[in-house]
């Protein structure tokens, strides 16, 4: 996963055929689709005590390699809105939103289980998260995860909102098909919880795409080396651009964080923000990397937002 590289611009327009991407059902580790039904069976399966010993995903299948993909801005910034969640829905530290949480599932390559990061993305389902593609698909020689299921502000085992099981996966094919850094971004739609959706319960941060690489962010997740990925972290600074076109920040986050986001104009008295990158890799020296957020990830959402 460290792959260190200098720093540079790195504003290459992006091949068309960078920009296309795949759905997938989500599914159980037996190969059944995740219905309404089995959404509800699978919240039963992360006891806590597999919840506890599930790995920080630390690495990506296969051979990880630089990104491929080199996006730059092809269009105007752009932002969506955040939207607030269930007036209850409360936000005490820094280092806790309601609106990130954590991610348990089994990877079908080898049937054990893993955990990453992600976030709720406001959008016309209100179901939708966004994590790192390979928390959704091992990359290349892998396949979908199964067993995927979302706890906004997991605490020590605690799930004050419950677990949103995962209905539909959504990434890059160039990350499937090369496991591609620069594509390492995913989007998800989660099954309702009782009724409610995601969104509507814990709020959800906007999308921002085409800034620039220099960005105020507060990077938000689950690190395996902070508090074994127990606790939600929270580190805030100024990212910078990569060589390979994607853009990092100093917060030695390591496994567990991956697909936590990195939010633009963090708000600390309603935790949301606007999502500007996805936590992908750790380069040496404390280094995370993302994938830069282009017309590309917009259009990705555009065709996620709403499926419901």
């Amino acid at each position: 996963m460290a792959e260190p590289a200098p720093t540079g611009p790195g504003s290459a327009a992006v091949p068309a055929a960078a920009a296309t991407t795949a759905t997938a059902t989500a599914r159980l580790a037996g190969g059944a689709p995740v219905d309404s039904p089995v959404a509800a069976a699978l919240a039963r399966y992360w006891t806590p005590e597999r919840m506890r010993t599930a790995i920080s995903l630390d690495r990506v299948a296969g051979s990880p390699r630089a990104a491929q993909s080199k996006a730059g801005p092809t269009g105007r910034p752009g932002s969506t809105p955040p939207a607030q969640g269930r007036s209850d829905t409360v936000r005490p530290l820094i280092n806790e939103s309601a609106a990130v949480g954590k991610v348990f599932f089994t990877n079908p390559s080898n049937g054990l289980n893993y955990t990453c990061s992600a976030s709720a993305l406001n959008s016309a389902s209100k179901q939708m998260l966004i994590t790192a593609g390979h928390c959704v698909h091992g990359g290349s020689g892998g396949t979908w995860m199964t067993n995927w299921t979302y706890a906004p502000r997991y605490r020590s085992g605690a799930r004050p909102f419950g677990t949103f099981a995962a209905k539909q996966f959504r990434t890059f094919n160039t990350w499937i098909s090369s496991s591609d850094l620069g594509r390492d971004v995913a989007m998800v739609t989660t099954w309702p919880l009782n009724g409610n959706k995601i969104v509507n319960v814990t709020g959800g941060h906007g999308l921002s795409w085409n800034f620039s690489r220099t960005q105020a962010v507060t990077v938000m997740g689950y690190p395996g080396n902070r508090d074994n990925g127990e606790l939600q972290w929270a580190c805030q600074g100024t990212t910078r651009a990569v060589s390979d076109g994607r853009i990092e920040i100093q917060c030695d986050f390591g496994g567990g964080s991956s697909g936590g986001p990195w939010l633009r104009e963090f708000n600390d008295a309603n935790g949301l923000g606007s999502v500007n990158g996805a936590m992908s890799t750790l380069a040496a020296g404390g280094w995370n990397r993302s994938s830069y957020f282009d017309d590309a990830v917009k259009a990705m959402f555009d065709a996620q937002g709403g499926v419901t």
